[in-house]
């Protein structure tokens, strides 16, 4: 690069045309104030981690995250909705979450008052998406959507342990191995895609069988009654069990517990599989409890502020689709060390969420991939050189 060139670029640095990366940047770019509708409960380790990723990567965008918190109750979710769209000094954007369909009334009254929204992890589905069609065009004020591939999720949790009764040739006396499905619920987007992969991978091996499918509402009590009941069924049915495929962490953990209860080991007897990078399940996988934890969307909520912040900047993430869809991964023993700090402390902070902005010219274009997240990835403080 001539002399000529590089002052060219430390001008439009310093004048916030260009950036470092080649982001684009407005000239004009202001600091954002970004509203989140959060449909969890305080306290609730899936819903918390979602905020404290949008705020980390909110100090490091020039935005300012509020959080609303509904406790679960949609009514509340549907009231702080549209409280925030009827403010008189508005945020820049509204960020929800569809769960039970509730965003609805609050996409459509934020399209009369001009707010602009994002849907964040369960996006519309069935009727609300052939009444309201694609983002953008019966409601422009709705941005778009970023989700989780959560099917492909399910398929790799359930290929698992498939793998795993395999290797140690965990078949019950008709020669297949059994397996219990515990979901979320029936209902939500997340664990529908979640329970469709578990039923993709199971229809693809000849020699599986999901015994049951039972629904556990999330909760790691029910998921422990629900094994208690299934394994006592296949001790009078002489099956024996090979795994337990459980739609998220808790669940998994209700059925590590039953398992213990009952008078196996969990991990050298039968297998269990959950979702959620969650810090109890990575002790679980450590003591060799856990086949993995699936998961990383909880990191949506920072991914969510890399796109406002573009759109706001001028680059637009629906250059390739409104539609987001971000990849999980798995954690086992054999990675856990790479993220499994970062979990435990909750240090968003270390996630350098400037290198994950779309580049000039890729608008729309993102890696938000584990090994991008593992290298953007400030040391630990205190950690040796």
């Amino acid at each position: 690069m001539t002399m000529f060139l590089r002052i060219l670029l430390a001008i439009g640095v310093a004048c916030g045309v260009v950036a470092p990366a080649g982001l684009v940047v407005a000239a004009d770019a202001k600091p954002l104030h970004i509203v989140f509708v959060n449909p969890g409960k305080t306290g609730e380790v899936y819903w918390d981690m979602v905020a404290q990723t949008m705020q980390a990567a909110g100090r490091k965008l020039d935005a300012h995250v509020e959080v609303l918190t509904s406790e679960r109750n949609y009514r509340t979710m549907q009231e702080l909705g549209f409280g925030v769209v009827a403010r008189p000094d508005k945020p820049d954007f509204l960020i929800l979450s569809n769960e039970e369909s509730a965003a609805v009334p609050v996409l459509e009254a934020a399209e009369v008052a001009g707010v602009k929204t994002l849907l964040l992890s369960n996006t519309l589905i069935g009727e609300d998406a052939v009444r309201l069609g694609p983002a953008r065009q019966k409601l422009k004020t709705w941005l778009g959507d970023i989700t989780t591939d959560l099917q492909t999720a399910g398929a790799r949790m359930a290929n698992a342990l498939i793998s795993a009764a395999r290797a140690e040739k965990w078949q019950s006396p008709d020669g297949k191995i059994h397996i219990l499905g515990i979901g979320g619920d029936e209902i939500t987007p997340a664990s529908i895609a979640r329970n469709a992969g578990l039923r993709l991978a199971a229809d693809g091996a000849p020699d599986v069988v999901v015994d049951r499918m039972l629904f556990a509402n999330w909760t790691q009590s029910e998921a422990e009654q629900v094994t208690a009941n299934y394994l006592g069924w296949a001790q009078r049915k002489g099956i024996r069990p090979a795994g337990v495929w459980a739609g998220n962490d808790p669940m998994a953990l209700g059925a590590i517990k039953a398992i213990s209860t009952a008078g196996l080991v969990p991990g050298e007897d039968i297998q269990v599989v959950g979702l959620n990078w969650s810090e109890d399940a990575l002790r679980a996988i450590r003591a060799g409890r856990l086949l993995l934890t699936d998961g990383g969307h909880f990191l949506l909520g920072g991914w969510s502020i890399v796109l406002l912040r573009d759109y706001a900047d001028g680059c637009d993430f629906a250059a390739a689709s409104p539609h987001v869809e971000v990849k999980t991964a798995a954690i086992t023993r054999a990675n856990l060390a790479s993220v499994g700090d970062l979990i435990k402390s909750r240090s968003f902070d270390r996630i350098d969420f400037t290198r994950f902005r779309a580049k000039a010219g890729r608008c729309g274009q993102y890696d938000f991939s584990m090994n991008a997240l593992i290298s953007s990835l400030a040391p630990l403080e205190g950690a040796a050189d």
